[in-house]
């Protein structure tokens, strides 16, 4: 595997770790999340990283648009949060949060450990 795909695949892997994290201490809750705009810039954030480490892994080598499944919807997130930041909507994002990305870790942890 390119060294630079792997190099994105594991920024994917620590931003969802990173959220993960935020979580930790506290029971996932919309309505703690929604009323804590620090923790909503920062799972913002890293959505972005994901999406913009989604996009270069799929231009390097669009094969990957087979592993990695929605991954032209993350990439449209990506710039949904960073061209359309007025538009973000809580429910969309807290969505992705519970039913999207536990699935997106099995898949990069599984293309990492194809390494």
């Amino acid at each position: 595997m390119d060294e630079r795909i792997l190099k994105w695949l594991f920024d994917i892997k620590i931003s969802i770790d990173e959220i993960d994290d935020f979580f930790k201490k506290e029971e996932k809750d919309f309505f703690k999340y929604k009323a804590n705009l620090m923790l909503k810039r920062a799972v913002e954030r890293n959505l972005e990283i994901i999406g913009e480490a989604v996009n270069r892994i799929i231009t390097c080598d669009s094969s990957f648009n087979e592993n990695i499944t929605n991954a032209k919807a993350i990439i449209g997130l990506r710039n949904q949060v960073i061209h359309a930041y007025d538009n973000i909507s809580d429910e969309n994002i807290w969505s992705i949060l519970i039913n999207h990305l536990p699935k997106l870790k099995i898949e990069i942890e599984n293309l990492i450990n194809q390494e």
